[in-house]
């Protein structure tokens, strides 16, 4: 049976780990933290599908702007939509579980951090080599070539959204996109070749704010359990795939990281 730990946010609450947990957090010497929309999310980032909150953007499925057949049917909606998701992640600021990752990695040296986010909120916080499995809004290059292209710091995108037509290449002269990964296309085959060495050789993998349904991420967490790591599920509810001799931490991971921290080094 799954190890359920569910943290208590009642003001004053004392909430203790369990044994078993830090016991295994302690001793790793090659954690692998591997983080969704979740750690984003308590930052005040919309997921992907909330994110077409806008006027503009509410009339269409997120899915269908999110390809590289709809960037080449309307460049300026597809390219408008992504700057002002770029603004919005800009404008957000990292989160405690976001710093506490960076506090983890100087308690296991050996840590690798891999998400599933586009925005840069690890780095901020101090986060070293992160890995991004789907790309990143802030490194656009060309549709064309793949040359890099640097972008404004700060879009300035009204909250309705607007069209905006894509800047064009210095090299090429084609269509600039954004940096991320689109549904039809493959992940960065370098970045995943590491992703999968990481969750394969790890002792501990922490599985926070994911639902671990999306492929082939998905794959991680089962390769880091088949070569016997401790898997530790950080998420407000219990997350599908979650397996008999996994643990879950069920609650905000800008609650339970710290608390991990100080109850596991004091």
């Amino acid at each position: 049976m799954t190890r359920i730990w569910h943290f208590d946010p009642t003001p004053g609450a004392v909430n203790l780990l369990p044994d078993a947990v830090l016991e295994r957090v302690r001793p790793a010497q090659r954690a692998v933290v591997f983080g969704g929309a979740g750690m984003s999310a308590e930052s005040g980032i919309a997921t992907f599908r909330d994110a077409l909150s806008g006027a503009l953007w509410s009339r269409f499925d997120a899915e269908r702007l999110a390809t590289p057949e709809a960037f080449l049917r309307d460049p300026a909606l597809v390219w408008g939509w992504y700057e002002w998701r770029r603004m919005q992640a800009l404008k957000a600021q990292p989160n405690p579980a976001h710093r506490a990752v960076v506090e983890l990695a100087q308690r296991l040296p050996g840590l690798c951090v891999i998400t599933q986010n586009v925005d840069d909120l690890h780095e901020r916080a101090g986060s070293r080599e992160v890995l991004h499995l789907h790309g990143s809004l802030h490194q656009a290059r060309c549709f064309d070539c793949a040359a890099a292209h640097p972008l404004e710091t700060m879009p300035d995108e009204p909250d309705g959204g607007r069209r905006l037509p894509p800047p064009r290449c210095a090299h090429c002269g084609g269509l600039v996109r954004p940096g991320v990964v689109w549904f039809g296309e493959m992940l960065l085959a370098e970045v995943l070749d590491v992703a999968f060495e990481a969750s394969g050789a790890c002792d501990l993998f922490l599985s926070i704010g994911t639902s671990g349904l999306v492929h082939p991420a998905a794959q991680l967490p089962a390769l880091a359990r088949r070569q016997g790591a401790t898997l530790l599920h950080v998420n407000p509810q219990k997350p599908q795939g979650v397996a008999d001799e996994d643990y879950c931490l069920l609650g905000p991971a800008g609650a339970i990281l710290p608390l991990l921290l100080q109850q596991a080094w004091g």
